[in-house]
């Protein structure tokens, strides 16, 4: 996903430390060292919360835009409203669940889960969701209103 890249780059850039961060999250510094060298995928409510403390985009740190920040970001996360958004995405590309769950390689109940707001959808879904179908990740959580990479790409 090379996220990594991109929070470290920021995070250096205004002089904080893996241990800074990993404090701002409230986990330890060798499990937030394994989410920067991207050993292991980083909570979608960690990376999130980076994202908001650092002031960037999750369309950014996907390299999706150039974009490095939004104005008037909604910081607060309506599983709900992700939700809609994900079955709006999944019907405007004429997906079933089952279609969707199959693109990312899991189970239709997990599609069935995000789209009622039982769940939170984990970041290698949102990311791949994201770059297949050209969809901002910054949209399709409701950080912003429109989907900025329409008009962009």
């Amino acid at each position: 996903m090379n996220y990594g890249e991109k929070i470290k780059a920021v995070r250096e850039r205004i002089g904080l430390t893996q241990v800074d961060i990993a404090k701002i999250i409230k986990i330890n510094n060798k499990t937030y060292s394994h989410y920067e060298n991207e050993d292991d995928n980083i909570p979608l409510k960690h990376l999130i919360t980076i994202c908001d403390y650092l002031n960037i985009s999750l369309d950014y740190v996907f390299s999706f835009s150039k974009t490095i920040q939004y104005s008037n970001i909604n910081k607060e996360i309506d599983r709900k409203k992700i939700g809609n958004r994900l079955k709006k995405i999944r019907e405007e590309n004429k997906l079933t669940q089952t279609q969707l769950a199959k693109v990312l390689n899991t189970v239709q109940p997990v599609i069935v889960n995000y789209e009622n707001g039982k769940f939170l959808i984990a970041t290698p879904f949102l990311y791949t969701i994201c770059k297949k179908y050209n969809i901002s990740a910054d949209y399709l959580l409701g950080r912003i209103g429109i989907n900025t990479l329409k008009k962009e790409r």
